[in-house]
């Protein structure tokens, strides 16, 4: 039984998610049918007291309570406050931990981010954002968020990229570099000359194969994307196209034209342009005269495993919980009713265009959330495109990031009390208002509000004869920060953008296809058994599994984990690979404890296993640095990992700091031996499995 919601300082519901069990709990039998307004009245009702209490806190203590449990201790509940807007999670059944909770809620809130940018920065903007006065774009946005929430769920509990959080690379360095070379001179160069572009330009262009990456290649003036958000484009792209079954995506080549056999997921984005008609690809044949980039080669075989079809199978239900056999009283019609009333609007188009805020890193330095748009192009069932352009404004995206940064600085001076009659001590002010008074300048009396607000503020603050007091600086920042993401909104959220013309997407998907037409069950085969135990157990007996991470690249290996039942594995098919599965999910979700409390290694004797974790930095030339003191967090901190706050980052800032003489790498390696392993074994084995992994995590991603 889960919930995640999201609520205002005066307990307004901006979103809510909740399984069938939270519903049938909200709304009993008895109950009249569950309706969206139904629904929310009922949550604004049971979570009132708590929000406002919350809110208390916070405005009494400057401080409130981020964890407790209820009934018996059966219901976990996390909170936090990103802003002015309260994040609550809610689990029942015992199934989630209160780290998975504040990870839930930390994603959530960086899903929110990536799709409203620096409209998060202002409580009443993205209160519209998230809460549209019209019932059917509430329930668009919302719907959007709910899909990814449950993508996200159900990846974290499926794939190993996604519990470790890094990014999966398809290991074939000769494919990976044909790719990318076909990416740079076929795809992104035709494209960005182009005079169908229409203004945009294409910076990455990357192929996903289910969740692993295969190619990525970027524009020489391109900004580089941090790991984090590739992950979180990654979880776009499932959200629209879920992987699935080994046997659907395997089938006869006849049907290799079909792009999908169905439909996209239900979480369409929120249009960012005209509606467009689906992919042209579903009319090309798959009869196509291929490079001599596909003439037979040894290496284009896999490696060995049982045979074509003993791939995984991953569940694409949306469903986190199966509704109990039997179970077809009045409730669960009601909440199929909601469910099915939520999806009806939504039909996304093949190639989605979708507004998307990344973090890049400039020539300037970093600048978070500037407006991308994102093309997934469907090569087949499990195999995309994805294009990311940027348009010509997105320099007044970097222009509104400077200027929302200088007032929310110079708001932090005022909250510590410092001097105000002194204001032109602040050595950034006077290119604070320089640059504001040029941007003003530049909207030539547009935006009257802003420029309204703007002459306000600096009549306060500048003031010859008496400078306004802190209170009253602080409400005239207040409002020229609002103008200012209205301005962004108005930019970027609310005006249509323009994206690439159909009939560049269409040539991109077909000679995509082309190219990779006869790699197609290799890449399907490969993505279910990227790496095989197989060929590291004469080197290391008694290894089970392990999972590698490079965390500054933000890229992982690990041995395929399926457990499905028609697969077939290493580990055999059924209980045993499930037992071994949450082994693994185990000794994640404990390193990180470990981590949080500042432990770099950790080795425990689990039944019949040995669990170890070790985590160590590098010099750019592979030699292990000294071992330092890694800070330990709270226990309400960003949880460990790259999508809620990027702690690795974090980490090899504060590592840096003593070796600014050279490149500071860092690396993660858990594994799990057979438990009459002696230790020092362990140990000895780990170093070499280290050494042995070190060169294919360094396949250029250009």
């Amino acid at each position: 039984m889960r919930c995640v919601l999201i609520a205002s300082s005066a307990a307004e519901l901006l979103f809510y998610w909740a399984d069938a069990a939270f519903l049938r709990r909200l709304q009993p039998p008895a109950a009249a049918a569950v309706q969206g307004p139904a629904v929310e009245d009922s949550l604004n009702t049971l979570f009132a007291p708590l929000i406002i209490s919350c809110t208390a806190l916070l405005e009494k203590l400057s401080d409130t309570y981020t964890c407790f449990r209820t009934e018996h201790g059966q219901h976990l509940h996390v909170l936090h406050m990103f802003g002015d807007c309260l994040y609550i999670a809610v689990n029942g059944d015992g199934m989630e931990s209160e780290d998975d909770l504040r990870r839930t809620l930390f994603v959530l809130r960086r899903l929110v981010e990536a799709h409203c940018g620096l409209v998060t920065l202002d409580s009443h903007l993205i209160r519209k954002e998230l809460r549209p006065v019209d019932s059917e774009q509430r329930e668009r946005v919302w719907s959007l968020l709910r899909g990814l929430l449950e993508t996200y769920l159900r990846l974290r509990e499926e794939d190993q990229s996604f519990a470790v959080e890094a990014v999966e690379r398809l290991i074939h360095p000769q494919l990976c570099e044909q790719c990318i070379e076909f990416l740079e001179r076929q795809v992104v160069q035709y494209i960005n000359a182009s005079p169908e572009r229409g203004g945009d330009e294409v910076g990455h262009a990357f192929l996903l194969v289910h969740t692993k990456l295969l190619a990525f290649y970027s524009s020489r003036n391109a900004s580089s994307i941090r790991p984090a958000d590739l992950l979180i484009l990654i979880l776009l792209v499932q959200d629209l196209y879920p992987s699935q079954s080994a046997e659907e995506e395997l089938g006869p080549q006849s049907e290799a034209g079909k792009v999908l056999p169905q439909g996209p997921k239900r979480s369409e984005s929120i249009p960012v342009s005209s509606p467009s008609s689906h992919g042209a690809a579903e009319k090309e044949s798959d009869n196509q005269d291929t490079d001599d980039l596909s003439t037979p080669e040894v290496y284009y075989t896999p490696q060995p495993s049982p045979g074509r079809h003993s791939t995984g199978s991953e569940s694409s239900s949306e469903s986190p919980e199966p509704a109990a056999a039997g179970d077809a009283d009045s409730a669960d019609v009601q909440v199929a009713e909601d469910l099915l009333q939520t999806l009806e609007p939504l039909v996304p188009e093949a190639s989605n265009p979708r507004r998307i805020f990344l973090d890049v890193n400039m020539r300037d330095g970093y600048c978070p959330l500037l407006p991308h748009t994102m093309h997934c192009l469907p090569l087949w069932p499990g195999i995309s495109l994805v294009l990311l352009t940027k348009g010509p404004t997105i320099h007044v995206a970097v222009t509104l990031h400077q200027l929302l940064d200088g007032f929310l600085l110079l708001e932090k001076k005022l909250e510590e009390g410092q001097e105000v009659g002194a204001p032109r001590s602040f050595p950034f002010l006077a290119e604070l208002r320089q640059r504001m008074d040029k941007f003003v300048k530049k909207l030539s009396g547009q935006d009257v509000q802003l420029q309204n607000a703007w002459v306000e503020f600096k009549n306060k603050i500048f003031s010859r004869s008496e400078p306004g007091s802190s209170l009253e600086l602080l409400q005239a920042l207040g409002t020229v920060k609002r103008q200012l993401c209205s301005v962004y909104r108005q930019l970027f959220l609310s005006s249509a953008s323009q994206s690439l013309s159909q009939g560049l997407r269409d040539r991109a998907q077909k000679l995509m296809r082309g190219k990779l037409l006869d790699w197609r069950d290799f890449l399907l085969v490969k993505s279910r058994r990227n790496i095989t135990m197989v060929s590291y157990l004469e080197d290391f007996p008694g290894l089970v599994h392990f999972i590698y991470v490079d965390r500054t690249a933000g890229q992982m290996m690990a041995p395929s984990l399926s457990v499905a039942e028609k697969s077939s594995s290493e580990l055999g098919k059924g209980p045993l690979a499930e037992f071994i599965k949450s082994k693994v999910w185990s000794l994640v979700a404990l390193a990180r404890r470990y981590l949080q409390k500042g432990y770099t290694t950790l080795m425990l004797q689990d039944g019949d296993y040995c669990c170890s974790y070790f985590l160590w930095f590098e010099n750019e030339l592979g030699y292990k640095l000294e071992v330092m003191e890694v800070p330990a967090l709270s226990d309400d901190s960003a949880p460990i990992g790259m999508l809620a706050g990027d702690y690795y980052r974090k980490l090899l800032r504060y590592y840096s700091k003593n070796q600014q003489a050279e490149v500071v790498k860092c690396y993660e390696l858990l594994t799990v031996h057979l438990g009459i392993i002696p230790s020092e074994l362990v140990v000895q084995q780990a170093c070499d499995l280290a050494r042995r992994l070190w060169e294919p995590s360094r396949i250029p991603l250009l």
